[in-house]
C-alpha cells in the first residue's frame, strides 16, 4: 500500500484528450485509461488532494486538431490544467511554480503515453526533487512493449509504480 499525504500530493493526468484517447494503445484502451483516471481524481479531490490536467498543443498552428481539448470528466475534475507544447509538461509551463505554490512534493501520474508524456514529465518532476508514483492501470502506450518497456525498466528508477487500488490517500 501506497500511503500519500493529500495536503503536499498532486495528481498529474497527462495528455487525456479526444484525439489521443482515440488512438489504439496498449496494454487498455483509452477509454479505460480515461475512466480509471477519473475515479482517480475523484477519489484525489474528495482527499483534498490537487488534479492538474496537462494537455498538448502544437506549435505554430492557427487552429489545433478536433479533440484537442480535455475529455469530459477530466476537465471537470482538474483544479489546475496546463497546456504544454513539449512532450513534456514542464518546460517553459509553470507547472512547477503552480504545483510549489500549493506545497505539493509528491506527483501521481496517469494518462497517455505511458513511454512519452508521462514519461518525459516524469523525469523533469524527477529532477526538480518531487517524489513520484505511477498508477500503471491508469497509462497506455502506442504498443505493449513501450508500456511495458516504461512500467518495468524506466518509470521504477524515477518512482513507485503501483495499481490504483493500492493507492491510499491520507
Amino acid at each position: 500500500m501506497t500511503a500519500l499525504e493529500p495536503r503536499r500530493t498532486a495528481l498529474v493526468l497527462i495528455d487525456l484528450m479526444d484525439r489521443i484517447i482515440a488512438n489504439d494503445l496498449a496494454p487498455r484502451p483509452g477509454a479505460e485509461v480515461l475512466a480509471a483516471s477519473v475515479e482517480l481524481a475523484r477519489g484525489f479531490r474528495a482527499a483534498g488532494a490537487v488534479v492538474v490536467a496537462v494537455r498538448v498543443e502544437r506549435p505554430g498552428v492557427a487552429e489545433q486538431p478536433a479533440g484537442s481539448g480535455l475529455a469530459a470528466g477530466v476537465a471537470e475534475l482538474a483544479d489546475e490544467v496546463v497546456v504544454k507544447r513539449t512532450i513534456g509538461g514542464f518546460h517553459g509551463t509553470g507547472l512547477d511554480a503552480l504545483l510549489r505554490a500549493r506545497g505539493v512534493d509528491t506527483l501521481v501520474f496517469g494518462g497517455i503515453a505511458t513511454n512519452l508524456g508521462v514519461e518525459s514529465t516524469a523525469r523533469a518532476a524527477a529532477d526538480l526533487g518531487y517524489r513520484l508514483v505511477f498508477v500503471e492501470d491508469a497509462m497506455a502506450a502506442l504498443t505493449p512493449e513501450e508500456h511495458r518497456a516504461a512500467v518495468e525498466l524506466d518509470l521504477p528508477r524515477f518512482g513507485a509504480v503501483v495499481a490504483a487500488g493500492e493507492l491510499r490517500l491520507g
